[in-house]
C-alpha cells in the first residue's frame, strides 16, 4: 500500500453498539469491550486491522456504557505517535448538532464530522467494532483509487439461505453495485456464483467529499440514518461509482473467516473456533499480530493439590495470571487472573478475567462473566430447569453466569 496515499485516510471505528442481542454479557459495557479469546476485547480485532494496515488516524466513536471500551483503549492501545500525526482518539457522543445522541451508523460519522474535517483526509474509512476477521484496509483502498470509486463496500460471499442475516448487495460483472438489499429473503445470486450472494460486512471506503454530501443530505431528511439502510442505496440511485471489494482475508486459512458475534451463540460458537486442533481463525501469526491490553499478570500455572491431582488443560486457552489447581480444563478458554481450584470439571465453557471457581464445581458449556464467584459444588450446565430459572440460556442451550446470580449447588456441599 502507498504510505503517501495513507497519510490521506482517516478511519472512523464505530463501538457505540448496545449489543442488545448479546445481553446479559453487554449489561455493563459496550459490545466492543466485550472479552474474546482470553485477553482479546471484540474490539482488538479490527484495531489490530488498523495498525497491521498502516492506518495510522483513528477515531473510535463510542456511547452505550464506554467506560470500560475507554479505559481499554487508554491502557492498552498507546501505539502511535502524535508528533507524526498519528492518533487514535476516542469521541464520545456531544450533542454536537443537536439535542438527540447517535441515531444511527450514519448519524454517529455525521455528528462526527468536525473532528474528521480537521484532519482534512481525501479518504474516510468507516469501520464496525464488533466483528471477528483480518483484512488489510489498504488493499480495498488500491482497490477504491483504482476504480475511481467514490464509495466502495466491503463484501464477503454468503449462501442465499442466510441473505436475511446481511445487508445484500446486487453487482454487475465489473462488481459495481446496481442494488442494495437490507436482509432479504433470499438474495440475488452473484453473477459468478448462482448459490451465493454477497453480503455487506459493515466496511467502507469514502472519498470525504462523497461522504460529507451524503451526511449532510441524509441529516436533512426522514431517515433511520444508516449507512446500508440509506446512505449507500441513495448514492447508487444517484449514479455514484459506487464498487464492491471482494474480501482477501489475512486469516491465511482455506475458507474466509468474517464473524458477527451478535448473539450469544455466534460468540460462543466463535471463541469454540479458537480452540480446535487446526483453529479455523489463527491467534498465532506472527506476520499478523493480534494486539490488546495485556495486564501484569503472571504466567499461567498448573499444580497439584494435596491429594495428587493434577491441574489439566486440555484442547484449551489458558491466558496469563490463571491458575488450575488439581482440576481438569478441557476445551475452554480461561480468561486472565481466573483461578480454578481443586476437585472441579469444566468442559466447553469460556470464563472470562477474574472468575474464581471454587471446589467441587462442574461447569458445562456456560459462559461465567467477569469476576463472578462460583461457590463451592456449584453446578452449571447440568440442570436445564434450574439453569433457565437462576441464569440466562441461549436458544442452543449456553448458560450465561453474571455477577450476583447463586448458581445451583451439589446437595452434598452445600
Amino acid at each position: 500500500m502507498n504510505v503517501l496515499l495513507l497519510r490521506d485516510v482517516v478511519a472512523v471505528l464505530l463501538a457505540g453498539g448496545a449489543g442488545e442481542r448479546l445481553f446479559p454479557l453487554t449489561r455493563n459495557r459496550a459490545k466492543p469491550a466485550v472479552t474474546f479469546g482470553g485477553p482479546y476485547r471484540i474490539v482488538d480485532f479490527t484495531l489490530s486491522n488498523c495498525i497491521n494496515s498502516g492506518l495510522r488516524k483513528i477515531f473510535i466513536a463510542t456511547q452505550y456504557k464506554a467506560q470500560s471500551l475507554n479505559r481499554h483503549v487508554r491502557m492498552g492501545w498507546s501505539v502511535v505517535n502524535p508528533e507524526l500525526g498519528e492518533f487514535m482518539e476516542v469521541l464520545p457522543p456531544q450533542k454536537r448538532v443537536g439535542e438527540h445522541w447517535y441515531l444511527g451508523t450514519a448519524d454517529a460519522v455525521y455528528q462526527n464530522l468536525y473532528s474528521i474535517e480537521r484532519e482534512k483526509p481525501r479518504f474516510v474509512i468507516v469501520l464496525s467494532g464488533d466483528h471477528i476477521y483480518k483484512m488489510d484496509y489498504g488493499r480495498m483502498l488500491d482497490a477504491h483509487v483504482t476504480r475511481g470509486a467514490t464509495l466502495t463496500v466491503a463484501a464477503i460471499e454468503v449462501p442465499v439461505a442466510d441473505s436475511r442475516r446481511f445487508g445484500i448487495l446486487d453487482v454487475d460483472d465489473d462488481n459495481r453495485i446496481t442494488g442494495f438489499q437490507e436482509k432479504p429473503a433470499a438474495g440475488r445470486p452473484a453473477p459468478w456464483n448462482p448459490s451465493a450472494c454477497l453480503g455487506s460486512m459493515g466496511v467502507y471506503v469514502f472519498d470525504f467529499d462523497t461522504l460529507v454530501g451524503a451526511l449532510l443530505r441524509d441529516a436533512e431528511a426522514p431517515s433511520s440514518h444508516d449507512f446500508g439502510k440509506d446512505i449507500i442505496p441513495k448514492l447508487v440511485a444517484s449514479g455514484e461509482r459506487v464498487y464492491a471489494y471482494l474480501f482477501w482475508d489475512e486469516n491465511k486459512k482455506e475458507s474466509q473467516y468474517w464473524r458477527d458475534v451478535g448473539t450469544i451463540d455466534a460468540y460462543y460458537d466463535a471463541s469454540m473456533d479458537l480452540i480446535q486442533v487446526d483453529p479455523v481463525f489463527n491467534l498465532y501469526d506472527p506476520e499478523w499480530p493480534l494486539r490488546t491490553y495485556q495486564p501484569q499478570f503472571p504466567p499461567a500455572k498448573f499444580v497439584f493439590d494435596e491429594e495428587g491431582r493434577r491441574g489439566t488443560a486440555l484442547q484449551s486457552l489458558v491466558s496469563m495470571g490463571c491458575i488450575v489447581s488439581g482440576s481438569h480444563v478441557v476445551r475452554s478458554l480461561l480468561s486472565p487472573g481466573t483461578r480454578v481450584h481443586s476437585f472441579c470439571d469444566v468442559q466447553d465453557s469460556i470464563l472470562m478475567q477474574d472468575v474464581t471457581v471454587h471446589r467441587h464445581s462442574r461447569i458445562r458449556r456456560a459462559i461465567i462473566d467477569r469476576d463472578v464467584e462460583i461457590p463451592r459444588g456449584g453446578l452449571i450446565g447440568y440442570d436445564p430447569a434450574e439453569d433457565r430459572r437462576r441464569h440466562t440460556v441461549s436458544e442452543a442451550g449456553v448458560v450465561v453466569v453474571t455477577p450476583g446470580e447463586e448458581c445451583l449447588v451439589d446437595p452434598q456441599y452445600r
